[in-house]
């Protein structure tokens, strides 16, 4: 089985057996060690035994055993041993999908929005805890003590596992709707390794997404995060070229983006628009639609994006949003606008590679190749997903080029 394959299917089976566990035992941080050794072993186990016929079917086994062995050996546990003794029935292993119920219990009200959706992006996106603190800009060792604790407070609540009520998903809604922007985010420009893409993760978060837009279909925020996932996730094919290099969306091949994907993301977000105050989500689906809907990149309305940025600036006081508004600036001004509202973005993404990047693509359109080589080759020091570092550098390289004649 190729090891890529097999990663794939334990990423996207891994919320569903950990729901399937997590609604059995109610013990989270136990079934989260459980499902994540069972996992380990089929990593190891498969390529060489071969893909069980069901999966899905041996992971939850394998998982409730290790469970059963753990609480076993544990005598203060002998009530929950008593009600753990049988296997799993069928139905569990076969039918049941409680990856949105998942989703929902680690974001309990117990915790706070940052630890509830780091959780969530470990346990239901199946996030490295690099990841995850790489997607909040924080260190590593902060991420990996906040998401201990997160499963603490989980574990002292005794939460039911089952699906909220009307007013707590109300209460857990913005936190769920993030955690999915990060999933997404996450599969559609990975943060670390050698894809662009990990369809595995964007895939799963549009799914999911879809469930929620069934289950609450007069929300704004849930359809408006849909229709930005569908909008972004149609320019897919055309971001990467037969190399697997990144293709920026100015050079894009626009009749490689997915229509089909398209109109469904501009009647969603048309739709709920129309009806509702704007939230983020929505405004971001709005900017989506506007790129998408250009059928040449001379035809882009950037004057309607920059002012939905600033709709989202006053709204989110996001630094990346800052970042997107100030490229909007210089596609309408020129680079010097661009450059000047880059000064009081800095302070909030030092260090961050998409600031290097933006400012040598300024630079460039400015004629400063200097400057542009050099923050075209920061940039790509400080990226971890390689076919963006490729990308960067290779900028660097043809600039360098230009100026020696090469």
């Amino acid at each position: 089985m190729p090891e890529q394959t097999l990663e794939d299917l334990l990423r996207a089976l891994a919320p569903q057996v950990l729901g399937v566990v997590v609604r059995r035992f109610g013990e989270f941080d136990a079934a989260e060690d459980a499902v994540q050794e069972t996992l380990l072993t089929a990593a190891l186990r498969w390529p060489e035994d071969g893909l069980p016929d069901n999966p899905r079917g041996w992971l939850i086994q394998t998982a409730t055993r290790r469970l059963i062995d753990q609480f076993r050996s544990d005598q203060a546990r002998r009530r929950r041993e008593l009600l753990a003794v049988q296997e799993p029935p069928a139905a569990d292993v076969t039918d049941r999908d409680d990856t949105l119920i998942l989703l929902f219990l680690c974001c309990h009200p117990a915790l706070t929005p940052a630890s509830a959706i780091a959780l969530t992006l470990r346990a239901v996106g199946g996030l490295t805890t690099t990841e995850i603190a790489h997607a909040f800009l924080v260190p590593e060792a902060t991420m990996a003590q906040r998401i201990s604790r997160a499963k603490a407070r989980i574990k002292t609540s005794s939460a039911p596992f089952r699906m909220p009520d009307a007013d707590e998903r109300t209460e857990r809604l913005y936190s769920v709707l993030h955690v999915l922007y990060l999933v997404f985010n996450e599969g559609y420009t990975s943060s670390t390794g050698g894809r662009l893409h990990r369809t595995e993760l964007s895939g799963e978060a549009i799914r999911l997404a879809r469930l929620l837009r069934a289950m609450l279909p007069g929300d704004g925020e849930v359809a408006g995060l849909l229709a930005l996932m569908l909008l972004t996730d149609a320019r897919r094919p055309a971001r990467t070229d037969a190399d697997g290099g990144l293709v920026p969306l100015a050079e894009q091949n626009r009749g490689l983006w997915d229509r089909r994907l398209i109109a469904e993301g501009v009647a969603l977000i048309t739709e709920t628009i129309a009806h509702d105050a704007a939230g983020e989500y929505q405004l971001q689906a709005a900017i989506a639609a506007v790129h998408d809907i250009a059928l040449r990149v001379e035809d882009t309305d950037w004057a309607q994006i920059r002012a939905l940025y600033n709709l989202l600036e006053r709204m989110t006081d996001n630094p990346m949003v800052s970042l997107n508004r100030a490229i909007a600036a210089a596609m309408i001004d020129g680079p010097e606008a661009g450059l000047e509202l880059l000064e009081s973005v800095e302070p909030r993404l030092a260090g961050h590679y998409r600031l290097d990047a933006v400012r040598a693509h300024f630079y460039e359109q400015a004629g400063k190749i200097e400057l542009a080589i050099k923050h075209y080759l920061a940039a790509a020091a400080r990226t971890t997903n390689t076919p963006e570092q490729q990308y960067l550098t290779t900028r660097a390289a043809r600039l360098r080029g230009r100026l020696t004649g090469d």
